[in-house]
Formats: structure tokens, C-alpha cells, sequence
């Protein structure tokens, strides 16, 4: 029997914006632009694309349809949609470890989102040079206080905002978030296109040119765009699957999901549209890798008329796609006591508040009294995190959903196609079942490789 005292949205704009809002964060507008220019421009945002369609998508209804059919977050989905005697649910208490350990040091990449906004806003960059700008961060990471603060912040806030429960927490920060950071991005896209030079940034960014592919290699941008692709949405440790739970039957699963992706994808090339032309137009390299949110942009905010508002209003865009994915994730944590263990959803916010503000602490150390600490391959804390999550736990993860999903095994195909094609919208076809049984495992096991071995 469906659970009737479950909470839901209370609009399906809610629902796509909440879900959106998750998949939307630090990878569409840091990680996207920066892997954009490391591979040669407008050819991998081709191949990106193609790979949303044949992954992205596919996936992203399986956690969802679990959501949907169950509602339950994903140890009861399992356990409800598995045959009797099986074991797939443990796989659900796996999701849950890795949406706490994403948030583990996704919390203090946000804090810093935030502290940047704080220090545009009040003027820290004011009497910077150019070449002062890298100490602005340096010194950040060196003050533990400092980060701590930023940190506990947006743990507060997230956990404080769910208190309030789906509709009137959840739902309705989200959506003003949201919207206000599809606003923010037209206006500095708008800006970033009048700058001098901007059209050779547009160029490189949108129109193919074998020659920006030919140093990096062409297999390389392939398995680049497919990795991106796969990592944008945000599945594989059922981050997704609690908003399946919340959802109705009046929409088919795809079309939601296309929706969800198409929004997510604006604003990735959205934030290229930023990006590329400012680089361009200042000299900077679009492949500067991950100081290019936090040292190369503020450079140009400086040398731009204007640039101390401008720089505000880029790093609030960049705190609102952060928040938007750390309230969502804070939901599943919350949801999944709430189910597991039968807690009131007051007693779990405060419980995992507590926790999260514990468990993200070592990050926020991790780039001062701990730096000498690494781990994984001799990485630092957070890299460390972030390799178990996003190396192992999302293609992993992935991959189990999509074998319950579609094998005898599991929940099996007719099921899932069942509650995938329930309601009003785009239809999937079961023709399909050869491609998700042969083809789809296929490419996220290259993507599996391709993350430890790189």
C-alpha cells in the first residue's frame, strides 16, 4: 500500500526545479567550463550532448522510477521492489554512506562559493592588484577558522531549510534559488557577450574545429564528454530517487527526466556563455582547470568596469547552484532516516545536522592542521572523498540500478517500463531493453576505468 502520509510537491514546477536544482551545482558551472577548454571546445560539448541523451537520461529514470514505485527513499525502495530473499537492498544502505560522504566535502567546496560572494560583496578585492588575487585564496585555505565558518553556514542553512518540511522548505527555497539563478546567468551571459574579444570565446566554445581537438586526441574528448556527461546529473547514490518518491502519477518518468536534463544542460552551456568570452576577451586560457573559478575570474572582475558587482552577483549564481545541490542531498539524508529508523523529521534534521557539521570538519582541515594527511593515491582529504564518490560510488552505483531495473534478477524490465510510461507525456520504448542490457552497462564500466585508472 502506498504510503499515504508521505509528503510530496506541491506543484510539478516544484518538482522539476527541486530535482534540477540537485543535478545543477559545482559541476555545471566550475567543472563543465574548465574540462570544456581542456578538451578543445565546441567538439566535446557535441559528444557531451550525444552522452546525455544515451546515458544521462536512461539512468536518471531508474533512480527515479524506484522513487516513484516505492515510496520509499532508496533501502525501502529495495526492499519493497526486490524478490523475496534477495539482497539488492544493501546496495541502498551504500547509496546512503555516499550521499553523506559527498556532502562530506561538497559542504565546504559551497563554503567557499559563499565566502567569495562575502568578500565581493564587501569590498575585500577593492584595493587588490591582479597579481594579489591568488593570496585571497591561499589565505582562505590556510585559515581553518575562516573555512569552518563558511562551512557551518551552509550546513545550518541547508538543514534549517528542510526543518520547514518538502513543500514549505524544500519546494519553495529551491524555487526561488532557482529561478533566481537562471536570472543571474542570462544577465552575465548577456555581459560576457558584449566584452571586446567575444566572439573569438563563442567561436572556440560552439563551433567545431578539429584543430582545438588534434593536441588532445580525439578518444580522449570522447571519454572526457562521456564522463561529464554521466557526472552532471548527479546519479548513482540515489540522490535523485527520494524526489522519484515525492512525485505523482500524472507525468511520464522520461519526459520529467528530459525536462530535468534540459535544464540542468542550459546551464552548463550557459556558463560557458560566461566563461569563454571573458577569457578571450582578458587573455586568459580557457583549460586553466579548477583555479579558474577562484583566481583567473576574479582577475578579470577586477580588471572590468563595474567588476566588484559583477563579481558579486557571479559568486551568488555560484552559491545558489551549490545550495540548490547540498539542500537536495540534505534531503535524502533526512528522508532516509525518517523512513529507516521511523524519527520525526525534526529529530533527523537535528541529528544529521550534527553529524554533517562533524563530518565535514576534516575537509576544511584537510588544507591546514591536516595538509600533511593524503590519502587515496596520494591525495588530499577532499580529492580523497571525492574519488571514492564520484570514481566508484556513482558508476558503481549506476550500474547496479540499472541491473535491478532491467534484469529477471531484480525488478525486472515490464516493471520498470510500466512505471516509467505511467501518465501523460514522452513515452519510452521497450525496444530498448537490448541497448540497456548490452550497450549501456558497457559504457559506464569505460567510465568506471577510465576514472581509476586516470
Amino acid at each position: 500500500m502506498e504510503n499515504e502520509k508521505r509528503e510530496s510537491f506541491g506543484s510539478r514546477l516544484g518538482f522539476i526545479l527541486v530535482s534540477a536544482g540537485c543535478a545543477i551545482g559545482i559541476g555545471n558551472v566550475w567543472k563543465f567550463p574548465y574540462v570544456t577548454g581542456q578538451n578543445g571546445g565546441a567538439i566535446f560539448v557535441i559528444f557531451y550532448l550525444i552522452f546525455l541523451v544515451l546515458m544521462g537520461v536512461p539512468v536518471l529514470t531508474m533512480e527515479l522510477s524506484m522513487g516513484r514505485a516505492s515510496r520509499m527513499t532508496i533501502v525501502g525502495a529495495y526492499k519493497k521492489l526486490e524478490k523475496d530473499g534477495s539482497k539488492w537492498h544493501l546496495h541502498g544502505w551504500i547509496c546512503v554512506a555516499g550521499s553523506y560522504l559527498l556532502m562530506m566535502y561538497y559542504t565546504t567546496v559551497a563554503g567557499w562559493m559563499l565566502a567569495y560572494f562575502w568578500k565581493f560583496l564587501t569590498g575585500t578585492f577593492k584595493d587588490k592588484g591582479v597579481d594579489d588575487v591568488d593570496s585571497v585564496f591561499g589565505d582562505m585555505l590556510a585559515n581553518p577558522i575562516e573555512m569552518g565558518i563558511f562551512m557551518a553556514i551552509v550546513v545550518i542553512a541547508g538543514f534549517l531549510v528542510l526543518s520547514f518540511g518538502v513543500q514549505k522548505g524544500l519546494e519553495r527555497v529551491n524555487k526561488v534559488m532557482m529561478i533566481g539563478l537562471l536570472a543571474l546567468i542570462l544577465v552575465l551571459a548577456v555581459k560576457s557577450l558584449t566584452l571586446e574579444n567575444a566572439g573569438e570565446g563563442v567561436s572556440f566554445y560552439l563551433l567545431p574545429n578539429i584543430k582545438n581537438v588534434r593536441h588532445v586526441g580525439i578518444f580522449k574528448v570522447i571519454t572526457a564528454a562521456m564522463n561529464q556527461a554521466f557526472f552532471t546529473l548527479s546519479i548513482g547514490v540515489a540522490s535523485m530517487e527520494i524526489f522519484g518518491s515525492y512525485m505523482s502519477n500524472e507525468f511520464t518518468l522520461t519526459g520529467e527526466a528530459v525536462r530535468i536534463t534540459a535544464l540542468d544542460t542550459f546551464v552548463a552551456l550557459s556558463s560557458g556563455l560566461i566563461i569563454f568570452p571573458a577569457c578571450f576577451s582578458y587573455g586568459v586560457e580557457p583549460s586553466e582547470g579548477p583555479s579558474l573559478i577562484f583566481v583567473t575570474l576574479p582577475r578579470i572582475f577586477l580588471d572590468m568596469p563595474g567588476g566588484r558587482i559583477w563579481g558579486t552577483l557571479f559568486f551568488i549564481f555560484m552559491t545558489f547552484a551549490s545550495f540548490s545541490t547540498v539542500t537536495a542531498v540534505f534531503e535524502n539524508l533526512v528522508g532516509s532516516a525518517m523512513d529507516n529508523w521511523g524519527w520525526s523529521r525534526v529529530k533527523s534534521v537535528l541529528i544529521n545536522g550534527v553529524f554533517m557539521l562533524i563530518a565535514s570538519a576534516p575537509c576544511v582541515l584537510g588544507y591546514n592542521i591536516l595538509k600533511n594527511i593524503h590519502l587515496i593515491g596520494n591525495r588530499d582529504i577532499l580529492d580523497s572523498e571525492d574519488f571514492i564518490v564520484s570514481n566508484i560510488l556513482l558508476p558503481l552505483g549506476a550500474l547496479i540500478f540499472l541491473m535491478f531495473c532491467i534484469t529477471k534478477y531484480g525488478w525486472g524490465a515490464d516493471n520498470f517500463f510500466k512505471e516509467i510510461n505511467k501518465g501523460k507525456g514522452m513515452k519510452m520504448t521497450p525496444k530498448l531493453i537490448a541497448y540497456f542490457k548490452y550497450v549501456l552497462p558497457v559504457l559506464i564500466i569505460l567510465i568506471f576505468i577510465s576514472g581509476i585508472v586516470g
